[in-house]
């Protein structure tokens, strides 16, 4: 099943040594019987020439793929997905403590105003989705989403929140699930990075420790590419180098590096070399990725895309094209849906900007027969508050405030049961009522669609056993088809 790789004695970095030690020679006396006794075998560097071989899953997956449409910033679900007419009712009035029970909010105080909807809503689709009026584009494909209302987090600040979603950990250091994954089922291209990030707003809170590695080996770090001109930086030859010239500097560069990682064993000269044999393939691969002419002016029209204009439309674009050639996860982020103050005008240019391609991202693999093993995410990092956040000092009005408690996410293929709605919070939309989602439970479920059992999913580091749930996380049974 899961097999990490084999590192002899000798191979180990000096540094890696004296990290891992910690007490002296006894515990890794230790750790080396625990192993073997256990099957379990000590981390290798990757093979250079195969740094990501297709590994085995667990057991028969349904996905083989991931595009994660992150929200960063948290969108309103009460003005999206979560309809409350309660909330129209008690406007300008506070909650009972009964209901807020003492409870901390980043800006507001819990005996702050409430504040209604402010979007309309209506039911779409043979499944009678409740969507918004801000969602047109949402709606074609009520019956091919599964909704979760009932999403719930630990965190109620950006950078945290966005970690802990990403990593199942609140601080910077754990891998990302990303890594995970490309760590626990190879990938099935060599051409590409099998783990790309790209981004498509302002900036991403919790910043490149959304996408790490962490502890494990570094070239299971995401890849991030640019929006538009080459995808990473430096990736076109300079003037003067041909590819040949280019391929004879990569091979010379790679000789010394290989001879000292034989001296070493140190993971990251192995990270190193991969980097650079990807970086002369990515070459030839990333131009041709990133060239939109032969796509149909149909499909452009569909996405919304210009294909010289940087835009979420065309990351959705790409996202299609890159797992056509192989790539295993994606993550695209968008960044600017913080409405602290004016949540209409926030939700009417963020919906403008994403509604449309998400929408088309889910036609386009459809049509194309890829959306049964291909599992798309779209959600932020937690909610809004069912209270108005108004602060003239800021010069904030109208607006809402963070809301760890419930938040919604929508999914479609890889396994997932379209056209239904999934849990349900009060009639104010502060407490989950119905089937709780807890953000642990959503990687559980994301692992399980992949053919991974999210408890054996582990990695040896600093003498125990870690994984992407840590000692948390249920499978969302009920989402399953």
């Amino acid at each position: 099943m899961m097999e990490s790789l084999l590192k002899t004695p000798i191979q180990v970095a000096r540094r890696q040594f004296l990290k891992d030690c910690g007490v002296g020679l006894g515990k890794v006396a230790l750790a080396s019987l625990l192993a073997q006794s256990s099957g379990n075998r000590l981390w290798a560097a990757p093979d250079t020439k195969a740094p990501f071989p297709v590994k085995q899953p667990h057991f028969a997956p349904k996905a083989k793929r991931v595009i994660h449409l992150f929200m960063s910033g948290a969108p309103s679900q009460l003005e999206l997905f979560d309809n409350k007419p309660q909330l129209a009712k008690l406007e300008g009035k506070p909650l009972p403590e009964s209901v807020t029970g003492g409870m901390r909010f980043a800006f507001i105080r819990a005996d702050a105003a409430v504040m209604g909807p402010r979007f309309k809503f209506a039911r779409h689709g043979k499944s009678g989705a409740e969507l918004s009026e801000v969602l047109p584009h949402l709606a074609k494909v009520a019956d091919d989403i599964c909704i979760v209302r009932s999403v719930t987090t630990d965190q109620f600040n950006h950078a945290p929140a966005q970690i802990f979603f990403n990593t199942g950990f609140a601080q910077p250091g754990r891998p990302s699930i990303g890594s995970w994954v490309l760590y626990g089922l190879g990938a099935e291209t060599s051409n590409l990075p099998a783990f790309v990030v790209m981004s498509t707003g302002a900036g991403i809170s919790g910043g490149a420790a959304n996408w790490s590695s962490g502890f494990l080996p570094s070239v299971y770090t995401g890849v991030r590419f640019r929006n538009s001109g080459d995808p990473i930086l430096n990736v076109s030859s300079p003037k003067g180098f041909d590819n040949e010239l280019q391929k004879e500097s990569i091979e010379a560069i790679n000789s010394l590096n290989k001879k000292r990682l034989e001296i070493e064993g140190d993971s990251e000269i192995a990270t190193r070399i991969a980097s650079y044999e990807m970086a002369f393939r990515l070459q030839t691969s990333a131009p041709e990725l990133t060239n939109l002419k032969s796509e149909s002016q149909k499909t452009l029209d569909l996405y919304g895309a210009d294909p010289n204009k940087p835009s979420f439309a065309r990351a959705c674009l790409l996202a299609r094209r890159m797992i056509e050639r192989g790539v295993r996860y994606i993550t695209i982020y968008h960044e600017g849906w913080d409405a602290h103050s004016d949540v209409v005008g926030n939700l009417r240019k963020n919906c403008g900007d994403t509604d449309r391609a998400s929408a088309a991202l889910v036609m386009d693999l459809k049509q194309r027969g890829l959306l049964d093993d291909t599992l798309v995410i779209w959600g932020g990092e937690f909610g809004r508050t069912p209270m108005v956040e108004s602060n003239p000092a800021l010069g904030r009005s109208l607006g809402r405030d963070h809301h760890p408690n419930a938040y919604t996410m929508w999914f479609a293929g890889g396994g997932i049961k379209p056209g239904i709605t999934y849990g349900a919070t009060d009639e104010l939309g502060y407490n989950v009522v119905e089937n709780k989602v807890h953000v642990h439970d959503v990687q559980a479920t994301l692992l399980h669609l992949l053919g991974l059992d999210h408890e054996k999913l582990t990695y040896r580091y600093a003498g125990r056993d870690f994984r992407l749930t840590d000692v948390h996380g249920k499978i969302v049974k009920g989402i399953l088809a």
